[in-house]
């Protein structure tokens, strides 16, 4: 600074770390300033001392920041509401889920027993089950345990009894699976509505608090964005008051579902926007979930040759809600799991908007796509939103389902990547683990948390772990047109960032996933440390 030049005030110093600021100029810096929640400069702490008098200082002890972590698919509010609910996550049999749910009423007694996690794929006994253990535990409490995916229930007779579930029950778009006894209490995609729509709905205060909770979650895992992938009208306006109201400083990019009261309320109007929420977009439904055999195949299941899987909603639908999207300048974002799905979805978005655009409609999932269909996403723009923990919770079982040719096309995330030169990376939580370091870890060295396998799983479609970091940052922001404001650490965003025990672009890849979070920062605010927990 030339001498006689009057120095800048600004509320906040930032110095002594390893800043990773993603920005082509600065690349990694040691400190940067900012003021009224957003970041004035970045650089050489020295530096940023001439130009700078400054109010506060906060020193980074030679840690790593990072940009804050966005989620781009999850499900926050449904996240919040679980946590009052049975976690079944990781249960091994049935008798360790009767064991759960036992101790679970203990502790939320109620008129309804409801779980979330199972995963009959870590069984032993592989099959799905039936209501029996369910009816000899609670014969007079109606259960509802959902799938770890979120695309099958598990119910008992009770429940079956109360929404008049009967055998040979026709549900478009879902299934009431049933045996020579009658309906065995699995229900599959838009089958789960029968039963679920009779469950009481949550007070306003118990949404209230589930919300203030996933955010204190999310913060300890260094999240500070979310992309709430399919939300009622009265779910955003929750969202929008509690935000006003300072009761919720995250940032959230809002999916409509696409009901009369989402188009009436919010898409006919245009797009919504304040500094915390972003509404601009439709989440559809295009088939199921692998796991419970309803991803929608181009040919049968390879362990169910009978079976090519379930259309969710109707093309008719599908299509009138996309071009709904198109003249109100809204995004589309479909859940596509199977190779049919997503060509079915590729075309009806290739039928609408021209090539080569900027709408950036999303493909969400894109977990097997027919080689055929792959060039679509580069031709129209359209953008895969993956989970990477998908590939490594799914790798046990999923050759089963598709076989040793078809699982070649599937969680090929470096070959998505390629079409656009991006691609943004989630974990859709509740279904997988809220901690955005366990994507980083699946997308980069393609291992569980055991390490499991030696080698990594197809790895040829790894991310490095750059491409990794982006995906869950920057390129994040991208998929939600918010990558001017967020997702990197330069002059004009928003400094929204974290502070991590370790370096996950230099450390071992062995130790990537005991990474912890020490401080998570939303404009300018420290909103969680490791010290201080929130506790909400």
């Amino acid at each position: 600074m030339n001498a006689g030049c009057q120095k800048k005030n600004a509320e906040l110093l930032v110095y002594n770390g390893s800043i990773y600021t993603l920005s082509d100029d600065q690349g990694i810096a040691d400190a940067m300033v900012i003021s009224s929640g957003k970041i004035v400069a970045v650089g050489k702490e020295a530096d940023l001392r001439n130009e700078f008098t400054v109010a506060g200082e906060h020193d980074l002890l030679g840690l790593p920041v990072f940009p804050g972590f966005i989620d781009p698919h999850c499900h926050f509010y449904n996240y919040g509401l679980t946590q009052r609910q049975a976690d079944l996550n990781g249960s091994a049999s049935q008798d360790e889920i009767a064991a759960r749910l036992l101790e679970h009423v203990k502790r939320f007694p109620g008129p309804w027993v409801l779980g979330r996690g199972w995963d009959q794929n870590d069984w032993q006994d592989k099959r799905f089950p039936d209501r029996k253990m369910l009816d000899d535990l609670f014969p007079d409490i109606p259960v509802y345990l959902v799938r770890v995916d979120g695309h099958a229930a598990w119910v008992n007779s009770k429940a079956m009894k109360m929404a008049g579930i009967y055998t040979g029950m026709i549900k478009k778009g879902g299934q009431v699976i049933s045996d020579e006894k009658g309906p065995t209490g699995i229900l599959i995609d838009n089958a789960m509505s029968i039963v679920e729509k009779l469950i009481p709905a949550p007070g306003r205060d118990e949404e209230k608090h589930a919300l203030s909770r996933a955010e204190a979650l999310c913060f300890s895992v260094g999240l500070t964005s979310v992309g709430d992938a399919g939300l009622g009208k009265e779910n955003v306006i929750l969202l929008d008051s509690m935000q006003k109201q300072g009761m919720l400083k995250i940032r959230i990019y809002a999916m409509l579902n696409p009901t009369t009261d989402n188009i009436t309320y919010f898409i006919s109007r245009g797009k919504y926007k304040t500094d915390k929420l972003t509404v601009r977009s439709i989440k559809l439904f295009a088939d199921g979930a692998l796991g419970s055999r309803g991803a929608l195949l181009k040919r049968p299941y390879s362990d169910d040759p009978g079976n090519m899987g379930i259309q969710v909603s109707p093309t008719g639908f599908l299509e009138n809600m996309c071009k709904l999207a198109y003249r109100n300048g809204y995004q589309v974002n479909t859940h596509c799991i199977g190779d049919s799905a997503a060509g079915m979805i590729l075309h009806l978005y290739a039928s609408i908007v021209p090539e080569h655009n900027d709408f950036r409609w999303r493909i969400e999932h894109a977990q097997v796509v027919d080689p055929a269909d792959l060039d679509m996403f580069g031709k129209y723009a359209i953008i895969p939103s993956v989970q990477s923990t998908h590939a490594t919770s799914d790798m046990y079982w999923a050759e089963e389902r598709l076989g040793r040719d078809r699982i070649k096309s599937a969680y090929a995330y470096k070959s998505l990547l390629a079409q656009n030169g991006w691609l943004a990376n989630g974990s859709d939580f509740p279904v997988e683990s809220i901690n955005p370091i366990y994507g980083f870890y699946a997308a980069v060295v393609r291992k569980d948390l055991k390490g499991y396998p030696a080698g990594g799983y197809m790895m040829q479609e790894a991310l490095d772990r750059i491409q990794a970091l982006k995906a869950m940052t920057i390129w994040a922001a991208k998929a939600s047109f918010e990558e001017m404001e967020k997702g990197s650490l330069e002059p004009g965003k928003v400094a929204d960032f974290v502070i991590l025990d370790r370096d996950i672009m230099k450390v071992n890849e062995d130790s990537i996933p005991g990474t912890r979070v020490l401080e998570t920062w939303i404009a300018g605010e420290r909103v969680w440390s490791m010290e201080k927990r929130d506790e909400r």
